[in-house]
């Protein structure tokens, strides 16, 4: 929900008179819980594109950057530069991350892979279905289309 949505509910708890009053002298009204959801959702932007950046740069197991990467270091890498602490291994990060449902991912969300209750790998959301991540030996860090259904999502906090 944007600022702008939220205005007749705070027009509502504030006194419509409060509310133009603010905004007739240009005051901005202050929307409980947005900064924290736009600062994930900036910091998770920000982390796609670093990932993004990296394309082609060569897969090496254990690697973090900023040359060669393995899947959990590619998003321990690109978070850490957009400003967010993550653990190293894949499933480290799945446990520090607020789970959310397939229908609710957001571009920038980490997307694990499981096979039953083990975390096999990482990736960043892109958006259609898709995957920034560092697949495997022998490969490249690139944008793929998600090729299982055994995914889960994570939002770092």
């Amino acid at each position: 929900m944007t600022a702008l949505n939220r205005v007749p509910s705070l027009m509502a708890r504030a006194g419509t008179a409060s509310a133009l009053t603010i905004a007739a002298v240009g005051g901005s009204i202050v929307v409980p819980g947005a900064a924290p959801e736009a600062a994930a959702a900036s910091h998770a932007t920000k982390a796609l594109r670093i990932a993004a950046s990296k394309k082609g740069s060569p897969y090496q197991w254990g690697a973090t950057g900023p040359r060669r990467f393995d899947c959990s270091g590619l998003t321990l890498y690109s978070f850490k530069k957009a400003g967010k602490k993550l653990p190293r291994t894949a499933a480290q990060q799945y446990n520090k991350t607020r789970h959310v449902s397939a229908k609710n991912r957001k571009v920038g969300d980490l997307v694990f892979f499981h096979s039953g209750s083990s975390i096999y790998h990482v990736g960043i959301y892109a958006g259609k279905g898709r995957i920034w991540h560092a697949p495997k030996t022998g490969d490249v860090v690139r944008l793929q289309k998600i090729w299982t259904r055994s995914v889960l999502y994570g939002r770092v906090k």
